[in-house]
This record gives C-alpha cells, structure tokens and sequence, in this order.
C-alpha cells in the first residue's frame, strides 16, 4: 500500500492512464495546489473533492480520454484503501 493519500493517487493515476510516474505525480499535485491543498497533508475527504472537481480537467488537459471513469475508479479503490478516511 502506498505511504500516504498522494502516493497512492497519483499510483493509481500513472497505472489507470499511462502517464510516467512523474507526470502522474505532478499532475495531482497542480490539482491539489488548484485546490488550496498540499500534497503531505490531504486527508481522503479532501481527495475525494479534488477527484470530483479538480483533477479530472488536469487529466483532460493532457490528452487523456474516460476522464469521469478515471477519477471514480481512483474514488473506488481510494475508499477501499484508506476507508475510515475517504470521501462517501
């Protein structure tokens, strides 16, 4: 399991889209840095929100297409994950 909220989504951003590890890593860090957020504390709540709202533009922004199912797939496995503290 990943050490922490952020390496486990930006994993699972580089396995579900092709990206290379820092590419994944930096895109989820301009969605949290969109989002008033940093990337050592954000919790699995405040993931959810940036799943939702902000990283799926940064996805699309490079080239990547199912977007939507993307983002609810990382949702997915983040809940089953890190349950006590992801988004419902």
């Amino acid at each position: 399991m990943a050490a922490s909220i952020f390496d486990f989504v930006a994993d699972e951003l580089e396995q579900r889209t092709g990206l290379a590890k820092l590419e994944a890593r930096g895109t989820v860090r301009l969605a949290l840095k969109e989002g008033g957020l940093d990337a050592r504390t954000v919790t699995g709540e405040q993931m959810g929100v940036i799943l939702a709202k902000v990283l799926p533009d940064e996805i699309r922004s490079r080239g990547i297409e199912n977007v939507d199912e993307i983002c609810q797939g990382i949702l997915t496995a983040l809940k089953a994950h890190h349950p006590v503290d992801a988004a419902e």
